[in-house]
């Protein structure tokens, strides 16, 4: 009797099938793995408790070490470059690859040739080093992930070098003007009203201080608790993000709410120094000058529009909720983390407009470019692997619960699309077993009385699960 072979989404690949048989194969394909599971196992079904003790857990602070040394042991230490042209000479460069560098290839080289501090041919010691690096695993496997990021960082330092005849005009009124219809008031200088040293103390930390050391905790958090390959993923998606933001920033120059404050809508124009805005305020607390010097020396003086600073906070809080959802336990209460990576988020927020360095416009911007990146690079090897992480924590709650086991399929034991092959017993079945069961109300009866070839395949299946 012929057999057709082949995976769950194309079972059978006949066009005389229809889609509410495929359907009938699968539930047959299910009673078939219950019987012969079921069958294997019923003095242990019968003798099982009913529920699932939970399995007695690690201190967070050895779950923790443990995480580390595993993340440490994927790393290479080595430093022959040897290792690398292999690698390189095996590479097969893929279409996201081809436009990934093809798109950050022009972009180096504008940043580069505009460049004039350090001239030519100093500033050719940047691109020497950054091969350097690259040709040493101990080191490549850090920058050449960084590429975007640094690459975004390039082209933010030489941009301040663009000829001023070569700029686009500076819009002056276009934010404020948009706010007010869309938002009905001018929300920045709603905010900026209300002003108190308490207040800017707080509006500094988030602004001045966390936004510098949120991405390096991220992408460590990620490395040693999230699946591998996530760094990969939010430096693809922090990188661009900010290196869109910056093209866009170069390509429409906007005034920030300072400027409106202290020139009015008075046309603007390049030879303007940027200001610390309500960060002076910071300055004279502390007794200092840091902030007033280097927003005075910006390279992108009208780079309002989209805040950066609330693209990175958004991108950061995604990434946090996705591979992170974690419950806080505290007495007898449950803490949902994702409320504190949002609490920071909104924080940022309000933090940028009392401090008169952005519009409500520019915050919602920015939180668009970082909610595309997050989708975009995320890819599908990251998102079952937390498919599969989700299911197992969901699991691990119902054990700590005392709850039982679902009777279903696991999706950890679950076949993954690269062992999945067409010899496989689980996606085989006899044509002519379907068409028998399907004619019979209770399938159990029927499977019992299956002969030994068509039980075959279920009980290999079953075993294989286990």
């Amino acid at each position: 009797m012929p057999r057709h072979h082949g995976t769950l989404p194309g079972w059978g690949d006949s066009a005389s099938w229809t889609y509410q048989r495929a359907r009938d194969r699968v539930r047959v394909l299910s009673a078939l793995l219950s019987s012969a599971k079921v069958d294997a196992d019923d003095d242990s079904l019968m003798s099982a408790a009913p529920a699932a003790q939970a399995p007695k857990r690690e201190p967070w602070y050895r779950q923790t070490w443990l995480a580390v040394l595993a993340a440490a042991k994927r790393l290479s230490f080595s430093v022959s470059p040897r290792d690398n042209f292999k690698k390189l000479a095996a590479y097969k460069m893929s279409k996201q690859d081809r436009f990934k560098y093809g798109f950050m290839l022009p972009i180096a080289v504008f940043s580069m040739v505009i460049m004039a501090e350090p001239s030519f041919p100093y500033k050719l010691i940047i691109p020497l080093l950054y091969i350097l690096v690259l040709c040493i695993p101990l080191t490549s496997q850090l920058f050449l992930p960084a590429a975007p990021i640094l690459l975004w960082l390039l082209l933010f330092y030489s941009c301040r070098f663009i000829e001023v005849s070569a700029r686009p005009h500076i819009w002056v009124s276009v934010l404020p003007t948009l706010e007010t219809i869309w938002y009905g008031a001018n929300i920045s200088d709603i905010l900026t009203r209300f002003g108190h040293p308490l207040l800017d103390i707080l509006a500094w930390i988030p602004y001045g201080v966390v936004h510098f050391m949120a991405p390096f905790i991220v992408a460590a958090f990620l490395f040693v608790f999230a699946p591998q390959g996530s760094v990969k993923v939010f430096s693809n998606a922090f990188g661009f993000m900010n290196l869109v933001g910056v093209i866009i920033q170069i390509a429409f120059p906007c005034a920030p709410p300072w400027y409106e404050l202290r020139e009015g809508l008075t046309p603007a124009n390049y030879s303007m120094r940027g200001s610390p805005a309500g960060l002076a305020r910071i300055d004279a607390i502390f007794g200092g000058f840091g902030y007033t010097m280097a927003f005075s020396g910006a390279p992108v003086v009208f780079g309002a529009f989209p805040s950066l600073h609330a693209a990175t906070a958004t991108c950061e809080a995604l990434f946090l909720s996705y591979f992170f959802p974690i419950k806080i336990k505290i007495g007898s209460l449950r803490f949902d983390a994702r409320a504190l990576y949002w609490t920071y988020c909104f924080w940022l927020y309000w933090s940028t407009m009392y401090l008169m360095h952005h519009y409500l416009i520019d915050l919602v911007a920015g939180g668009c470019l970082a909610t595309f990146s997050f989708y975009f690079f995320r890819t599908e090897e990251v998102r079952n692997a937390m498919e599969r992480r989700e299911a197992m924590m969901e699991q691990a709650e119902r054990a700590e619960r005392g709850e039982p086991e679902d009777d279903g399929f696991k999706l950890e034991d679950m076949p993954s699309a690269s062992t999945t092959t067409t010899n496989d017993p689980l996606f085989t079945i006899d044509e002519g077993d379907v068409e028998r069961a399907l004619t019979d109300t209770d399938p159990r009866p029927a499977l019992e009385s299956q002969n030994s070839d068509m039980a075959r395949p279920a009980v290999a299946a079953s075993a294989s699960l286990r």
